[in-house]
């Protein structure tokens, strides 16, 4: 079993930042990858950024130049630095953790941008 806490939501501006963490515990292997989702109302689940053990990113196409996912490997923490952040970026923030028979889903937290 792996948890994940997820922590960094908030209410901000159009053009501010946040930055989200995830901090994963359990059953960790050292194959693996994590990253951030996010789903707004009536939409479905879409890639926000992933970043696997040894630092291969990838971004959804609408966040990236805008943020950026890192990780810290040594206490299995993923990052997710949102700067300009638009009210379209308004979602429920889901933390994932993957490797390979695992799938793992946080909580979730709320990002709400106004414009």
């Amino acid at each position: 079993q792996v948890q994940l806490v997820e922590s960094g939501g908030g209410l901000v501006q159009a053009g501010e930042s946040l930055r989200l963490s995830c901090a994963a515990s359990g059953s960790i292997s050292s194959l693996n990858g994590m990253g951030w989702f996010r789903q707004a109302p009536g939409k479905q689940r879409e890639l926000v950024a992933v970043i696997s053990s040894d630092g291969r990113e990838n971004y959804g196409d609408s966040v990236k130049g805008r943020f950026t996912i890192s990780r810290a490997n040594a206490k299995n923490t993923v990052f997710l630095q949102m700067n300009s952040l638009k009210p379209e970026d308004t979602a429920m923030y889901y933390c994932n953790y993957y490797a390979p028979g695992d799938d793992y889903w946080g909580q979730g937290t709320q990002v709400t941008v106004s414009s």
